[in-house]
């Protein structure tokens, strides 16, 4: 009976397909579930019930997307994905890398504390201490204010006076300004570099009329190429070490002054802009590199 795989998504969108097929050519199953689903159940050896598996443990798990949920319930999910790690179930990516990720301070803590270029950014709670750091800094030019929690360019405002800062009720309080980085355009450009297993598998320029260059905004991909390119693999593959992803999605902003800026890592990352211009088969990389993690973790895992 062939190992099975679990992917855990809030919908079968091309992504997941993608990777369905790729993990079932090299011989898996495939278990596609919404984390939410899956419970903890001591009648289990494994103290997880997970539906369609009676008990069992899957051989691995791709974490494809978490749905929005409250505190409590998002804590609870995360359980889960340290659950699995800790009956020794390689989760891709762990709950300890999405939780780095998707708290945008931290990600930026850990590049800045890594000595990676990322701008200069201040994240504080309440109105006061915003209105402060505005005061401060936008006299060396503009801030972006980002949703701590957030992906796809949704919920970006640009700061150029204190009067722009939203009230506390429209951000949760939380104020997340990062310097807004400086670039000509438009047309404007940053990259996307797509890491996996300590490997890139591709880059992409993403080009856009406006400075928010998001796919989901409606940016255009486009090859990299150049003496960028050995630079831009160099910076993605310190992020990806930094935060402690498996697989990721670095993006990297070019500054006015040739300085290359690592602004985000998305442990979740969509790949169809990329593959739109890489050669690689993205599913195929990750599935493949999984594959090659499922063994030993079998190996190690304890009897249940």
């Amino acid at each position: 009976m062939p190992e099975t795989i679990l992917i855990l998504s809030d919908r079968a969108d091309r992504q997941v397909r993608q990777l369905q097929a790729s993990l079932e050519r090299l011989g898996f199953s495939i278990l596609t579930l919404h984390l939410a689903d899956i419970a903890f159940d001591t009648r289990f050896s494994s103290g997880l019930a997970i539906p369609g598996l009676n008990g069992a443990l899957p051989a691995g798990v791709i974490v494809r997307s978490i749905s929005s949920g409250s505190f409590e319930a998002i804590t609870r999910r995360l359980g889960i994905l340290h659950a699995f790690a800790q009956m020794g179930v390689p989760v891709w990516n762990s709950a300890k890398a999405i939780e780095r990720c998707v708290d945008k301070s931290t990600t930026t803590f850990l590049l800045a504390h890594a000595g990676l270029p990322t701008p200069q950014t201040f994240a504080v709670e309440n109105l006061a201490n915003a209105r402060d750091v505005a005061e401060r800094e936008l006299g060396h030019g503009p801030l972006v204010l980002k949703p701590l929690f957030g992906s796809q360019g949704k919920g970006l405002r640009l700061i150029r006076s204190v009067e722009d800062l939203p009230q506390p009720e429209e951000v949760d309080d939380i104020y997340y300004l990062q310097r807004y980085v400086a670039h000509s355009g438009p047309p404007f450009s940053d990259y996307r570099v797509f890491t996996c297993a300590g490997e890139v598998l591709g880059m992409m320029a993403r080009r856009a009329d406006g400075w928010i260059t998001n796919m989901a905004k409606g940016a255009k991909a486009e090859p990299v190429i150049g003496t960028v390119r050995p630079l831009l693999e160099s910076l993605a593959l310190a992020a990806s070490a930094a935060i402690g992803t498996d697989f990721a999605g670095i993006d990297i902003v070019p500054a006015a002054d040739g300085r290359l800026l690592v602004l985000e890592v998305n442990s979740m990352p969509a790949w169809t802009g990329l593959q739109s211009v890489v050669p690689v088969r993205i599913a195929d990389r990750i599935a493949s590199a999984l594959a090659a993690r499922i063994a030993p973790a079998l190996d190690e895992r304890p009897a249940a």
